[in-house]
């Protein structure tokens, strides 16, 4: 009989050596392969990117313990179904010693009102709570419920993990795919093992019959992305930031959006893309516009916090900005004067004024003496005193 499940769960890892990544956690060393080899099940939150696994292991949990596995979303969940998922795994606990799973996806999405109902239960163990969310637990989560969980952290999967994920993928759905497609793939997934599968599922669906090797143009339509000419580790990717950063210094918004989007839509890393933005807040901005700096490390932390799709429109918004802010590079330029200095006459003797004197041996050698808060005279040492390295007004 033909199975009907996604690809994904049919693929989903029976044992934790079945696993990918995350070996951390799940390796021969691995905290939560010796928490299953003792028995010993806290309750615990999974802080990951999408498609990492955070899933799997709550199954495996629950699976490897011979515990009930109740999965739920925090996007539809009720309060209401929550109560019931607790008082069925008290009744079962009760009766048939046997534990309860109850696996939060997103939990992040649940209220302070939420979170607080799950505390008793957690305190008792009236449930094994494991909770997953792609945010920051220690903005998203409420500190009571914080403290009462283990907070496991689960890393993005490399690009040969990815690849592993996709070969076990195309294996179970008996087809092959060509170098050009695969690299397609790995991209537009955006480190999602989940996407991959889910992608090449709906590709192979849409295959004739006897058609069993994958193309661009295959992945393409499964996905509905198209394929642009940007390798992450090649020269288009540096011809498409360095175009980025220069239409940003040039006051080009258009151009600036241009490139942004470009990048976005070629799946680039949005951390990426946001760490330029604060290197180019102080470098090109600095003194014109101050508050520029606070601005992309808000888009930085909004990107990290959030994530595709939604964190582009924060980017946008931070390009423009930056992008008509005006420009002063007297800081960046006096900073690298004073280490051009720091390079040529090495560590020059401080002088004695300036000197820190915790000790009294330090106060008679004249560490600190004649030290005055707002002084006139210049406090570079001797040999370059009255140098001057920045000029902005």
């Amino acid at each position: 009989m033909k199975d009907h499940r996604p690809l994904a769960d049919i693929l989903r890892p029976q044992t934790l050596d079945e696993v990918v990544g995350q070996d951390h956690l799940v390796g021969k060393y691995g905290i939560v392969r010796k928490m299953l080899a003792s028995d010993f099940l806290p309750s615990m939150i999974f802080w990951g990117p999408p498609g990492c696994g955070k899933t799997t292991l709550a199954y495996l949990l629950a699976y490897l313990t011979n515990s009930r596995f109740v999965p739920q979303s925090a996007v539809t969940t009720t309060l209401s179904e929550v109560r019931s998922i607790i008082k069925e795994a008290d009744r079962l606990l009760k009766t048939t010693e046997r534990r309860t799973v109850f696996f939060l996806d997103e939990m992040h999405r649940f209220n302070k009102a939420q979170q607080d109902a799950l505390l008793p239960h957690v305190e008792k163990g009236t449930i094994i709570f494991v909770g997953a969310t792609t945010e920051n637990p220690s903005f998203e989560v409420i500190s009571p419920l914080l403290s009462r969980c283990r907070v496991f952290v689960l890393n993005p999967l490399t690009g040969g993990e990815l690849k592993l994920i996709a070969d076990r993928g195309l294996k179970c759905l008996k087809m092959k795919i060509n170098k050009d497609a695969l690299n397609f793939l790995l991209e537009i997934a955006n480190g999602d093992a989940r996407a991959i599968l889910t992608i090449l599922e709906i590709a192979a669906q849409l295959q004739p019959l006897k058609a069993r090797l994958l193309k661009v143009t295959d992945i393409e339509e499964a996905a509905q992305r198209k394929t642009l000419q940007y390798d992450r580790a090649g020269e288009e990717h540096y011809n498409t930031i360095s175009a980025f950063i220069k239409s940003m210094r040039a006051s080009d918004v258009d151009a600036a959006l241009y490139y942004l989007a470009r990048m976005i839509e070629a799946g680039e890393d949005p951390l990426f893309i946001a760490r330029r933005m604060v290197v180019f807040a102080s470098e090109d901005i600095g003194m014109a516009q101050p508050t520029a700096l606070v601005v992309a490390n808000t888009v930085f932390d909004a990107c990290n916090k959030i994530g595709y799709p939604e964190c582009q429109e924060n980017l946008a918004h931070g390009v423009v900005y930056l992008s008509l802010a005006k420009k002063d590079r007297s800081a960046y330029d006096a900073y690298f004067r004073a280490l051009e200095d720091v390079k040529v006459y090495g560590n020059l003797p401080i002088p004695l004024p300036i000197r820190n004197a915790p000790t009294k041996l330090m106060k008679h050698l004249g560490y600190g003496k004649g030290y005055e808060k707002y002084p006139t005279e210049s406090l570079l040492p001797d040999r370059i005193k009255g140098r001057k390295y920045y000029n902005g007004k």
